[in-house]
């Protein structure tokens, strides 16, 4: 089985691992999407397709990567319209509240600079409308803070939320093909967080028995609204159930014993389906 990793850090240790078990009987392979072109024919000239695609990238090149190779029957995991559901955090609410999900509300602003003169009577969380690395998330309990944000940010579409009032800690549920890790992190957010990036800390491994039964189930439900296979989402509990406060494709996944294993498994299924579905005979490692 032939095996595409569409990712600049084919390193990160989820896929790293990953790779490790798939390896010894089946050809992985590396696309980056930063120097590929955005057409299978260019990216792997006169090759067929893979038999899966795994997609641990969100930059618009690495999706239209995805569309294409997806146009040409490509198995992609996750999908390219999957992945972008997760990369517009107004698009995100909106899917997660027609599913009936439980998702912090917030209202959206073309820039950051147009709340410059917005005097808040309740703490609030602004993020960057686009998800990526190293975007906007912050937590502002005045006009101050938000000006000073401004100094930066001005021009940044934002998403603005009411902060939901919890125990400021962030409960990680990671879930692939249906088997479900958990891990708890410290908030970011919360006053007495520790300096320095804490949304970047590995979260600490939780037990299946750690959180509600019903936690599981709303992970799987999200992911079924979303169309995702690989994916994360961040919850925190403001004493009245769970809030879903963000939704992530192909997570990283640190420090889950069984991830890698999970995963191998997943691209080992989907490559067996996609060749039973085409009655394709190929030989190992093509």
């Amino acid at each position: 089985m032939r095996v595409v990793l569409i990712t600049p850090r084919p390193d990160h240790p989820l896929l790293a691992a990953a790779t490790a078990l798939l390896r010894p009987d089946h050809r992985v392979e590396v696309i980056d999407p930063a120097t590929a072109a955005a057409a299978p024919q260019c990216a792997e000239p006169e090759r067929p397709l893979a038999d899966v695609y795994l997609l641990k990238a969100r930059t618009p090149r690495a999706l239209a990567l995805a569309h294409a190779l997806e146009r040409h029957g490509a198995v992609v995991v996750n999908s390219a319209a999957a992945t972008a559901r997760c990369q517009d955090r107004t698009r995100m609410a909106g899917l997660a509240h027609r599913a009936g999900l439980p998702f912090v509300r917030g209202r959206t602003v073309g820039a950051l600079r147009e709340l410059a003169g917005l005097q808040p009577t309740r703490p609030l969380v602004v993020k960057s409308r686009y998800s990526r690395r190293g975007d906007l998330v912050a937590r502002v309990d005045g006009a101050r803070e938000i000006r000073a944000l401004c100094g930066i940010w001005g021009s940044e579409p934002v998403v603005v939320q009411p902060f939901a009032a919890n125990d400021g800690w962030d409960r990680k549920l990671w879930v692939i093909s249906g088997q479900l890790f958990a891990g708890l992190r410290r908030s970011e957010l919360a006053e007495d967080s520790p300096a320095g990036p804490a949304g970047r800390e590995p979260a600490e491994p939780l037990a299946p028995g750690d959180l509600p039964r019903d936690w599981y189930d709303l992970a799987l439900r999200t992911g079924a609204a979303f169309g995702l296979e690989v994916y994360g989402l961040d919850l925190v509990d403001g004493g009245g159930g769970p809030l879903i406060v963000d939704v992530n494709a192909f997570p990283g996944i640190r420090g889950q014993a069984g991830a890698p294993r999970a995963l191998a498994e997943l691209v080992l299924r989907k490559g067996a389906a996609a060749r039973s579905a085409t009655g394709a005979e190929r030989s190992p490692g093509r």
